[in-house]
């Protein structure tokens, strides 16, 4: 079948894939039932697709300009999701699966309704984006689409309930514990092997360089992916970031080279490097797994069984269960049973929590404008390059220091949206907003994620290349501190923050004022997008 399209649909798709589909897809027939996967839902081991015949299938796919324009993503994000999704396309037509390939300038519904009227109603997976889920409602409504379960989760809602509670607040140690008690996975006797549930307090190891960090697999793109890569720089050019093909698994086969790289080479040294940083490996001994996991490429209950069979050393094996298993599933869970933290009691305020009244817009220094602060500026400098950064990276320096400086969780959270390759809105608005920069408060951890240059200095090596000593002149303590001051009152609430601000209660007045400049300092030179410098911060404080 020819990719379909009209012009109130989108320009006809032409091209290397194009030419693919037209000679591999099979004939129609009207005895198929036709189905809608969405973009994250690139499997065939799910669903109706894992167990119907492809002769009595049909799959609509769609590419929605509109979508891809909505936030300025990552043109590596976008050419990620374009690539895979023209792949499966292929993949499906090659089993004997009707494909209908569908670009719609106006969106997924306006697309589908027709589709429904001319095919009967469509059936689909529960969609894990919200955004989706919400723009299609009126098409379940009327019997359009019907949908099914989705069963790329691990857990279901009633799950989570008995294990968390139906409100918060909700902690992910109580649902990670009683997943592992009821699949047995790494348990003896009813108890956990090792002798506790987490290895996180003992995996914080700071890597020197040994043993050395794998590099992570290259990919040959074919024609269609060098397509993609051609329409995402010509249509979104003005989209940051860059496009690097030989880093991007586009294919199935691609993304199973890709997860016998990470089980063979990173899973085994993972656990005790979990926590560290260095500007030599943006991932260490991370998998960089988790775009493939969120479009299904590959599926969680695979990895995660993997995982356990292999030989790697427990803490390690334990570590990648907990993220996959454990957070992962935990944090679809609140944005699912909060209608995406909009039903959050007492927070509940649309759309823009912020638990400290953080309102600071985000620096340029977010953008790419350099810092001056060495541990930021290569982080940043990861991200447009790959699209990519482990969470360590991501908790500890982007969101340490965008709490720090008392920026709108929304902007934290938007910026992080269209940086990462594997942020949706089901994990980018929990992490963001309920971790990083504890908007929600204590509604799904237990107090901000937060720290001066000390811990930066003992997981990483950014600080040798930095014009700021960690342990003489690093502005990053004195925004810790800075921020305890001004959020004491709030954060007294907070049981674990009572240490901090018993250590708070020590600093005189003279440290208080002097970390409260350098606050002002700081604050004022990125937001003008200017560098920090020892000099400059100085400077700026004999004009104070």
């Amino acid at each position: 079948m020819l990719p379909a399209s009209s012009p109130r649909r989108g320009a006809k798709l032409g091209g290397a894939f194009a030419r693919a589909l037209r000679e591999s897809a099979p004939r129609e027939g009207r005895e198929r039932r036709w189905l809608y996967v969405p973009y994250d839902q690139l499997t065939q081991e799910l669903g109706p697709l894992s167990r119907e015949s492809p002769a009595a299938l049909g799959v609509v796919l769609i590419e929605s300009p509109a979508k891809a324009a909505r936030r300025p993503y990552h043109r590596q994000k976008l050419a990620l999701v374009l690539a895979n999704q023209r792949h499966f396309a292929l993949e499906l037509a090659a089993r004997g699966v009707a494909v209908r390939y569908l670009v719609s300038e106006s969106g997924y519904a306006e697309a589908l309704a027709p589709l429904a009227v001319e095919l009967g109603p469509l059936r689909l997976m529960d969609p894990a984006e919200r955004e989706l889920r919400a723009e299609l409602a009126p098409l379940v409504a009327r019997g359009a689409l019907e949908v099914v379960a989705h069963e790329g989760w691990l857990t279901d809602a009633a799950f989570f309930a008995r294990a968390c509670g139906d409100a918060p607040p909700w902690r992910m140690d109580r649902f990670y514990r009683a997943l592992r008690r009821e699949r047995g996975w790494l348990m003896r006797g009813g108890k956990p092997e090792g002798g506790r549930f987490s290895f996180d307090g003992e995996n914080r190891k700071r890597w020197r360089g040994e043993p050395p960090a794998p590099e992570p697999p290259r990919f040959e793109p074919d024609e269609i992916t060098r397509e993609v890569r051609s329409l995402v720089e010509e249509r979104y050019a003005s989209h940051p970031g860059l496009v690097d093909l030989a880093s991007l698994p586009a294919t199935r086969a691609d993304a199973e080279r890709a997860w016998i790289w990470a089980l063979e080479h990173c899973l085994p040294t993972f656990g005790p490097y979990e926590d560290a940083l260095s500007v030599r490996s943006s991932g260490l001994f991370h998998t960089r797994l988790s775009a493939l996991l969120n479009l299904h490429r590959l599926l969680p209950s695979r990895v995660v069984a993997d995982a356990l069979r292999s030989p790697a050393p427990l803490a390690s094996r334990e570590g990648f269960v907990r993220q996959v298993a454990g957070w992962r599933e935990f944090v679809h869970h609140v944005h699912v049973a909060t209608d995406g933290l909009r039903e959050i009691p007492p927070l509940a305020s649309g759309d823009q929590p912020s638990f400290l009244g953080a309102r600071n817009p985000l620096p340029p220094a977010w953008w790419g404008r350099s810092s001056g602060l060495a541990c930021l500026d290569h982080v940043v400098g990861d991200v447009w390059r790959e699209a990519y950064s482990h969470h360590i990276a991501r908790l500890m320096v982007l969101g340490n220091l965008a709490t720090l400086l008392d920026v709108d969780p929304q902007q934290l959270r938007d910026w992080f949206w269209v940086a990462y390759a594997d942020a949706f809105d089901w994990v980018v608005e929990p992490n963001v907003l309920g971790m990083a920069s504890f908007a929600l408060g204590d509604a799904m951890t237990t107090k901000p994620y937060i720290s001066g240059a000390a811990y930066l200095a003992k997981m990483g090596d950014a600080c040798a290349g930095c014009a700021f000593d960690p342990a003489r002149d690093c502005p990053i303590t004195a925004l810790y501190w800075a921020f305890l001051a001004r959020h004491q009152e709030r954060l007294s609430t907070i049981e674990r923050m009572a240490l901090p601000l018993r250590s708070l209660a020590r600093r005189g007045a003279a440290q208080r004022n002097a970390d409260a400049r350098t606050y002002q300092r700081v604050l004022e030179a990125l937001q003008s997008g200017e560098r920090c410098s020892p000099d400059d911060l100085l400077a700026r404080s004999e004009k104070a």
